[in-house]
């Protein structure tokens, strides 16, 4: 998927619609910024903007994914291949999460153990020891729920007994028995409480 022609493309018919940046900035209730970014080819718009987007340049999303006006005769070739762009760029996204989130899980771990071993080693007052403690697990707190958020949308997980794909909760996961990136869930679909693998 080519942003920079995408960027181009929208450009292109903000211009033949004679809207201003400014002008269309309003109507999706963004920034100016968000549209130059767009046209510069630095970023996508976001999903749930889409839709709306395409409305006021009358055009599709797959003419939009492609950065041009599809030729009836190449649309179903087109949506093929956007889609297939779409999944790479959701696995490739996935994938740099999960990797934050063991990052997360390093860096908060290491705050929490030197404020803990401080605490416990270093001649100080009570009052000190306590501050120093909660001083360690307030990051670890954050960054425990923000790994638990990343678990829960980057990829799916898949039910061991049917084989069903899924997205759970975040209350599913953050409740959930786990070893690494498998947790024992109820199946949405088939309703048993099985061990859940994480997949991409």
């Amino acid at each position: 998927m080519d942003q920079i022609k995408i960027g181009k493309f929208i450009s292109l018919k903000r211009k033949e619609k004679n809207i201003t940046q400014n002008e269309l900035a309003e109507m999706l209730n963004i920034t100016n910024r968000a549209i130059s970014k767009w046209e510069n080819g630095i970023c996508l718009p976001d999903v749930g903007t889409m839709p709306i987007l395409c409305k006021i340049l009358d055009i599709t999303i797959n003419d939009l994914f492609s950065g041009e006006v599809v030729d009836m005769k190449d649309n179903e070739k087109k949506l093929e291949e956007n889609l297939l762009e779409i999944a790479k760029i959701k696995e490739k996204r996935d994938k740099e999460l999960l990797s934050l989130e063991i990052f997360i899980g390093i860096i908060i771990s290491i705050i929490l153990f030197t404020c803990v071993f401080v605490a416990s080693f270093i001649n100080m007052p009570n009052w000190a020891r306590i501050i120093l403690i909660i001083i360690g697990i307030i990051p670890f707190i954050i960054g425990i729920s923000y790994s638990i958020r990343i678990e829960q949308i980057a990829g799916y997980y898949v039910c061991d007994n049917c084989h069903y794909k899924y997205i759970p909760t975040y209350k599913n996961v953050l409740f959930a028995i786990h070893f690494g990136r498998t947790r024992y869930m109820k199946c949405p679909k088939c309703k048993k409480k099985t061990w859940h693998k994480k997949s991409l």
